[in-house]
């Protein structure tokens, strides 16, 4: 399940990164105290419409174009959790030589890990970590 205000949080993160801006000066501008800023940033807090106003005018940025932005995100990634999981096969190496007892390879199948709901991955959510991929079963050979 994807949580708005984590997906708030980091698009205020980018676009405060971007403007190379700390913390303490966004905070300061926006008049929220600087650990308030970071529990939004990090989706641990949700701002009020108010206080999301205060943070992106901060930021000089647009209330709408932190929202349209925070659309798009979660767009996409509805887009990646519908799109169908296709096993992927491994292929075993030829063996080298004649009558080699190289041993058969197991079959490995994997899906991207946005398919799958809170595996865990270092720690985070595999559908937090961009990319990634779970070995969903092993099937020996």
């Amino acid at each position: 399940m994807v949580l708005l205000r984590r997906l708030v949080g980091d698009v205020l993160r980018r676009h405060r990164i971007r403007q190379a801006r700390t913390l303490r000066d966004v905070s300061s501008a926006a008049r929220v105290s600087l650990g308030f800023l970071s529990e939004v940033e990090r989706g641990r807090k949700e701002a009020s419409s108010e206080l999301l106003a205060a943070i992106c005018a901060a930021l000089d940025v647009s209330l709408a174009d932190v929202l349209r932005e925070v659309s798009a995100d979660l767009g996409a990634l509805e887009k990646r959790a519908v799109m169908p999981v296709r096993p992927v096969r491994a292929v075993a190496p030829l063996p080298v030589g004649a009558g080699s007892a190289m041993p058969a390879l197991p079959e490995i199948v994997t899906r991207p890990a946005d398919a799958v709901s809170m595996a865990a991955v270092g720690g985070r959510p595999a559908s937090h970590v961009p990319g990634s991929f779970i070995c969903s079963h092993v099937v020996a050979a």
